[in-house]
């Protein structure tokens, strides 16, 4: 074993005032190590004044011994798969908003949990749904806003837009039929952020609106950037209310790099035989030219 006595007291520690009022205490470690462990062995002594140097009085001598193992085993434990996110909200009492995905557009049986993060290939259809849960019948879900990030907060730079202001933004949005008024179906192609980032969380903005009302965020429908001076009434709507889940992992698989391997050749390909066509035409006027100029004889001059 290897002794590493410290060379000096750790620290001292003022008395206890109402239990020991004129009593301090003096800690001196010893610290050990073996192949396996690490020992720390101190002795606290107690004393009247910090500044005497000597005692004559019983002190207090406490001995203890403490040990670690050099190696062993952590684990850290998380949920991966947001929960649902509750709100209470005068006028509208307490609702929930649960956002999962599905493997299809049937959307009968949403993707386990356990299973998070999701894996996607780049171009795999994902398909979403937002549901909120009340005890208010009259209101219906409008999603205002989704977007796309590498990261699980909505201010991260580059976000990607899905959907704004209640219009579709990428091309490739899908919105399916909902079977009641407080449900949003739809789905997006995977892609991928350039650059080192694998993952995406989507992130929606969505509020509850009441059923018929023209004046209501959802009746008025998809709106253009300059025309968002739409004041909340809180007899008509909640406020917005912000949403996420994720991550979902994309992958590429041989069969994808494959297809990009063979649309490389083939682009290739053409370009190759359109550089020979173009030589070949271009071959074919210079010979065309040619025939045209006329060949001259002229007589040599003597000389004697």
């Amino acid at each position: 074993m290897e002794l590493k006595p410290q060379g000096s007291p750790c620290h001292l520690i003022p008395g206890l005032p109402g239990l020991l009022p004129s009593v301090n205490f003096l800690c001196s470690s010893l610290f050990v190590v073996d192949n396996e462990t690490l020992f720390f062995e101190n002795e606290i002594t107690t004393y009247e004044d910090a500044k005497d140097v000597i005692t004559r009085k019983h002190l207090l001598e406490v001995q203890f011994c403490c040990q670690y193992p050099k190696r062993g085993n952590v684990t850290l434990g998380f949920t991966v798969h947001r929960d649902n996110k509750t709100i209470v909200e005068k006028g509208f009492g307490m609702f929930t908003y649960n956002f999962e995905f599905f493997p299809n557009n049937l959307y009968d049986t949403m993707v386990n949990p356990s299973s998070y993060p999701l894996q996607y290939e780049v171009g795999d259809k994902i398909y979403m749904q937002i549901e909120a849960s009340s005890s208010v019948n009259n209101t219906e879900l409008f999603v205002e806003s989704c977007s796309a990030s590498p990261y699980d907060n909505p201010s991260y730079q580059p976000t990607y837009s899905i959907i704004e202001n209640g219009c579709t933004v990428d091309p490739t949005v899908v919105i399916f039929p909902k079977s009641h008024n407080k449900e949003f179906r739809f789905s997006i192609d995977a892609f991928k952020f350039i650059g080192l980032h694998d993952q995406v969380y989507i992130s929606c903005s969505v509020l509850q609106c009441e059923i018929g009302n023209p004046n209501t965020r959802y009746s008025k429908g998809c709106v253009a950037p300059n025309h968002q001076n739409h004041r909340r009434r809180r007899a008509i709507e909640t406020g917005v209310h912000f949403i996420s889940q994720g991550p979902l992992r994309l992958r590429s698989t041989p069969e994808s790099e494959s297809r990009v391997t063979g649309l490389n050749l083939n682009m290739a390909f053409i370009a190759g035989c359109l550089l020979a066509a173009v030589g070949m035409i271009c071959g074919v006027v210079m010979i065309h030219k040619f025939k045209k100029v006329a060949v001259q004889y002229q007589p040599l001059q003597t000389t004697e």
